[in-house]
């Protein structure tokens, strides 16, 4: 008899989990999402390290238009007058097939979707209550609906809805200080930086990640920042300091920009108290934005599951948890420290990052350490 599998949430980590049980004939699954529809817009960019490229090539990712992606080949660093300082060869981890990969969400999104058959993604859809009986559970759903499966995995991100009422506990991501504004553009001629490659400019208390996400010379430019921003007022004026300051044309971008997003990790991992509910993206852990690593693990932790499952090995749930939670800890430190070492303000420690990742993004053995034990899983 098959194992069935519920899905909540039809983000990336959902969505790929779904890519992957739909190959296999002893599994079958469904996706419930609360929202009526998909947000296909064309969304902001993401970053997907070769981790993830290597997982999402085995659904085929790498038949995907190349129009539509980018393979930067560098991470060029810069301080905040936009003076180049350095730059990391991204192509250290590629491979012929396998390579750093930048795109739009929405375009990721779709090819997942592209993978599903119809009647497998459910809409509006809410948890309301499960009950774990037997080793199946049995969920039930505000509109009176049930459903009765081998295995619940949760998606639905950060403020997941489904977590407190499957814990019976709250769940309160921490503000992690910050704030993100993010815009898209054509603009070539932002600041004197290769359109080619990742540019990262780091200012006091703030950076500026800027990248091609197609071959249509389409840039995706993220400002972070050491502020809560309230209101319209607020992000006007951080365009009269730090990195903006020293880059009119860059400010003049963000002239339209008036959405800015409140920065939260998750306080710790989750781990379910039943034995057959796991929580896969976001709703596992969210991550602080630093080492651009959000959609790559979202990807990794639905396929880890996906094998779990797949093997039928006995004691998923410490399997699966003991892995994501070693493996969420090692980027949390390293995602906490470009956090620092992006933001410092002192004109002495600045001078003394900046000369120290000169020597660091050349090393080829603290390269395979720092980023090498991420990127290679």
């Amino acid at each position: 008899m098959k194992k069935k599998i519920a899905i909540i949430g039809s983000g990336i980590s959902g969505l790929t989990l779904a890519s992957f049980l739909k190959q296999s004939d002893d599994l079958e699954f469904i996706v419930y999402e609360k929202e009526d529809s998909l947000n296909l817009d064309e969304g902001f960019g993401i970053q997907l390290s070769v981790n993830s490229v290597s997982i999402l090539n085995k659904i085929g990712f790498s038949q995907l238009s190349k129009n539509e992606k980018h393979h930067p080949p560098n991470l060029d660093f810069y301080s905040e007058n936009s003076k180049k300082i350095c730059d990391l060869d991204l192509t250290i981890f590629n491979s012929k097939i396998e390579k750093y990969t930048t795109l739009k969400r929405s375009i990721l999104i779709r090819f997942l979707k592209e993978k599903l058959l119809t009647n497998s993604l459910i809409f509006r859809k809410r948890i309301n209550a499960i009950e774990y009986k037997n080793e199946r559970v049995n969920i039930s759903f505000t509109d009176g609906s049930k459903d009765e499966v081998d295995y619940l995995v949760i998606s639905d991100g950060i403020f997941s809805n489904s977590k407190p009422i499957i814990e019976n506990k709250i769940f309160k991501p921490i503000y992690y200080g910050s704030s993100a504004i993010r815009i898209q553009t054509k603009n070539k001629n932002i600041f004197n930086f290769n359109n080619n490659n990742i540019s990262l400019v780091m200012g006091p208390n703030s950076h500026l990640v800027v990248y091609p996400i197609n071959q249509s010379n389409e840039l995706n430019i993220v400002y972070i920042i050491r502020k809560k921003l309230e209101n319209n007022k607020d992000v006007k004026k951080i365009f009269n300091n730090t990195i903006f300051k020293e880059n009119k044309n860059l400010a003049n971008c963000f002239e339209e920009a008036s959405k800015f997003w409140p920065l939260y990790i998750s306080s710790k991992p989750t781990k379910s108290i039943y034995q057959n509910v796991f929580y896969i993206g976001d709703a596992f852990y969210a991550f602080p934005p630093t080492l651009a690593q959000g959609a790559s693990q979202a990807i990794e932790s639905a396929f880890e599951i996906f094998n779990l499952i797949k093997d039928n090995h006995h004691n998923i749930q410490s399997i699966y948890f003991k892995n994501r939670e070693e493996r969420t800890n090692l980027i949390i430190k390293r995602s906490k420290f470009n956090y620092f070492s992006f933001h410092i303000s002192n004109k002495i420690l600045k001078i003394f990052r900046n000369k120290i990742l000169k020597i660091l993004v050349k090393n080829k053995k603290f390269i395979n350490s720092y980023l090498g034990k991420v990127y290679k899983k």
